[in-house]
């Protein structure tokens, strides 16, 4: 590779411009700072975003047909709505590509985005051919990217380098379904062959590592972080309730459950707590456990479900935004890690949002030391989810701590920055590859 002021990037990110999606965010907020250091970027990616006006920007079908209709959906919604136009063009479709998706999901039943490398091969062989690359990087998400990066790299020669957003491999188990040997299978390829192979957690990494031995230190940890979302902070006004926010969507295994069984154990003690508490939910619909523990809960008038928040064509604001805006006006954020045994090995993206906006955190972290060490260290409350019923009685005093300092002192801004930055974590990114030129030019 070239010096980094000559560099040309070919990024293979089947999410990006994706407003609100975690693995686009993660790509696109770096694309600044790497033109800033002299990079030339070009970007190849699924169809579901909004194609980039800076960068030179390919939007890429996928190649099989239940990549197809996935993509189709998107699409086709983002144009005419949900209406009546929408659902005739989507059976019309459907009907269409039924056949082939029927063999498709007999030979390949995995996520149906898998069949878009294909693609992003194709379009970064041709491409290479009319000027060549300095370096492959494929981020996700989507495995497809990382199966079109090892590609290229084997046709081109172009080192690779791979950014693995979430584990391919749940922690203490086995690959039993065929989603899950794949992953698998793109894991120890990643380990194989990637000159650089870079996980967001530190137990992330050493899982990686362990199950393959070979990847030595080509393996790297990053904190992905983000920069700051705002010049100067909005205001952040005290209302009559306790508001407590939680952001980011809901499943089965990360639901209010904990936060709603705090509420109960305080409702009987502290009846002034609750009675003054309002639990602001935002982005996406309830989960079945959420839903189901909320009504019947004898506190469930404090639950404000708010749901997806779109882009506001009146101010201009996209969803994100308008959800940054809304974290600054809550008294306490509300993080939930979950209850898998993947948590160990993952950090949600919300956590370097929330970093930002400098209102206290109550976070619920699952088995994951790194994870409550950096909410701590920022200032913030880790309780640490075990057994349920110790669970709940050490959310309950940390919200009535909480309670009682806004309710006297009040919960000022902490003042803080954070460290976790997109800045930060592109420097890492120069300097890994500055070591893979070193390695080619030797």
């Amino acid at each position: 590779m070239t010096a980094p002021s000559r560099q040309r990037w070919l990024i293979l990110a089947h999410a990006f411009n994706m407003d609100g999606r975690a693995a686009s965010q993660t790509i696109t907020d770096k694309l600044p700072h790497l033109r800033r250091a002299g990079i030339e970027v070009v970007v190849l990616s699924g169809v579901s975003g909004t194609r980039d006006t800076v960068v030179e920007h390919h939007q890429l079908w996928p190649s099989g047909p239940a990549g197809l209709r996935f993509e189709l959906r998107h699409v086709l919604r983002r144009r005419f709505g949900g209406g009546a136009l929408y659902r005739t063009l989507m059976v019309l479709a459907s009907l269409v590509l039924l056949p082939g998706m029927l063999l498709e999901k007999l030979l390949r039943p995995v996520e149906s985005s898998w069949s878009w490398w294909l693609s992003a091969y194709l379009k970064g062989r041709a491409l290479a051919r009319r000027q060549s690359f300095d370096l492959i990087y494929s981020t996700g998400g989507a495995f497809a990217a990382h199966l079109a990066g090892r590609a290229l790299k084997r046709a081109t020669g172009t080192p690779w380098l791979a950014e693995v957003h979430d584990p391919m491999v749940m922690p203490g188990s086995s690959p039993v379904t065929a989603q899950q040997k794949m992953q698998a299978e793109v894991e120890r390829l990643i380990c194989t062959d990637a000159d650089v192979a870079i996980w967001f957690t530190e137990q992330a990494l050493a899982s990686a590592r362990q199950r393959h031995p070979q990847l030595g230190d080509r393996g790297k940890m990053m904190l992905p972080g983000i920069d700051p979302p705002f010049q100067s902070l909005p205001p952040y006004q005290p209302g009559t309730k306790f508001v407590i926010g939680h952001f980011g969507s809901l499943s089965a295994t990360r639901h209010l459950g904990p936060i709603i069984a705090a509420l109960e154990d305080l409702q009987a003690r502290r009846p002034d707590l609750v009675a003054a508490t309002e639990l602001h939910v935002t982005g996406g619909p309830l989960d079945a456990v959420s839903s189901a523990r909320v009504a019947v809960s004898p506190v469930r008038d404090c639950v404000r479900h708010l749901g997806r928040i779109e882009a506001d064509s009146v101010t201009g604001r996209s969803g994100r935004e308008q959800i940054l805006y809304r974290m600054r006006a809550v008294d306490v954020l509300l993080l939930l890690h979950g209850e898998e045994l993947i948590c160990s090995e993952y950090i949600p993206s919300k956590l370097y949002e929330y970093l930002w906006m400098q209102r206290p955190i109550l976070g619920v972290v699952h088995a994951n030391p790194q994870m409550a060490e950096i909410l701590r260290n920022q200032g913030h409350v880790a309780v640490l989810s075990g057994g349920q019923a110790g669970l709940n009685v050490e959310l309950a005093a940390a919200l009535e701590q909480l309670f009682d300092r806004w309710q006297t002192q009040g919960l000022p801004d902490n003042g803080r920055s954070s460290p976790y930055t997109t800045q930060a974590a592109v420097a890492n990114l120069l300097g890994w590859t500055r070591q893979i030129d070193a390695k080619v030019a030797g």
